[in-house]
């Protein structure tokens, strides 16, 4: 299993791990987490509580993908698509199929939200993680949301990505975000990111040498 290789690689220190996901990335960290044994902190950069795009599947245990509707896509006069309405409302019918049982991980998340996504609605998704986590007793995430910030929070001093091709829809798509609030928004989420992964793996390192 991934926890076993990456604890037995000689950079990683151990005994939690640390995962960190954007985008379609931050929905399978976080079913990584829910699986998986032994991952301590998950942080996700403008993730998804649902399953996204393909079905997932672990040992016996299935993910439907959250359903979308194209139909739901607006292009403006320059042909670029805005996508933020596509995909379907995970706590609604079947598509309650595709939500990842974060209540199963061990760990702990950080969530940070860009407020001006144009991928997906990515604060209340952030919030329906909240949502689910309290209702099983657990403690709810850490949550940042960033205003001005649009999909594509990267590390600091990385120009702001407006409009890129997706290839997916096959077309160019808008991802949100001001210059100026989306560069302080990588610049702090950076920060935050690694006080969270210094303060939760560190702590889990304490605790395993008392």
């Amino acid at each position: 299993a991934l926890p076993i290789y990456m604890l037995g690689h000689p950079q990683v220190m151990g005994p939690g791990i640390g995962l960190l996901g954007h985008s379609k990335g931050g929905d399978l960290v976080l079913s990584m987490a829910s699986f998986l044994k032994g991952i301590t902190a998950t942080a996700t950069i403008n993730g998804s509580i649902a399953n996204v795009g393909a079905q997932l599947r672990y040992q016996d245990q299935i993910l439907a993908k959250v359903g979308a509707d194209a139909k739901r896509i607006t292009v403006t006069k320059s042909g670029v698509a805005n996508i933020v309405e596509v995909l379907n409302n995970p706590l609604e019918g079947d598509d309650r199929q595709s939500l990842i049982p974060l209540q199963k991980a061990e760990g702990k998340f950080l969530l940070i939200v860009g407020k001006d996504d144009k991928n997906w609605k990515s604060e209340f998704l952030a919030n329906t993680a909240a949502k689910i986590l309290l209702e099983h007793g657990r403690k709810a995430p850490e949550i940042i949301i960033y205003p001005g910030a649009g999909h594509y929070i990267e590390p600091p001093y990385f120009p702001m990505c407006a409009v890129s091709m997706h290839s997916l829809v096959g077309m160019p798509v808008m991802w949100g975000g001001e210059p100026r609030g989306h560069a302080l928004a990588q610049e702090g989420a950076w920060q935050k990111i690694q006080e969270f992964f210094q303060k939760h793996l560190n702590e889990n390192r304490l605790q395993s040498k008392i």
